[in-house]
């Protein structure tokens, strides 16, 4: 599995991100541009020593990630606020893409595109708030679905 950040904003986000693909042993992949530069301290500090361990892929933009990677559509999972489908829903595949877009605006429309089928929410319960932590809601996500690889 491969956990997918595209124009990630926030350094510490993107950070505590790479420490959990460490904890579970996915490949991390940056989409510029960043809010930051991947050499910020506030990233190392957020991934603390194990930033050195992330299995570290970029890209210069979505359209060159697809046009190196190939990945197949089945296996594009797209995590948004919007997203029809639970989180819980799909049995993810070994070879899934799970792809979150940046903290201020998700993923954008030529993204998404044509993918409705595709795209994912984490439910809340509560009205009260709009949105969540990216670096909570990639976590959590990771680990449904590796869950799910599991049959657990």
């Amino acid at each position: 599995m491969k956990l997918v950040l595209v124009a990630p904003e926030i350094p510490y986000n993107t950070g505590a991100i790479g420490r959990t693909c460490v904890a579970l042993d996915l490949e991390l992949i940056l989409i510029r541009p960043y809010g930051f530069s991947i050499d910020e301290k506030a990233i190392v500090r957020a991934g603390t020593r194990y930033w050195k361990y992330v299995q570290l892929s970029e890209y210069e933009s979505w359209q060159t990630f697809l046009g190196d990677r190939k990945p197949p559509r089945e296996s594009l999972y797209f995590f948004e606020e919007h997203g029809a489908q639970s989180f819980f829903t799909p049995h993810y595949p070994p070879d899934a893409y799970l792809v979150f877009g940046c903290e201020s605006k998700g993923l954008s429309m030529q993204i998404l595109d044509g993918m409705d089928d595709r795209i994912f929410n984490v439910p809340m319960r509560s009205s009260l708030v709009k949105s969540l932590n990216l670096a909570n809601v990639a976590t959590t996500v990771a680990y449904q679905a590796m869950r799910t690889q599991l049959g657990g």
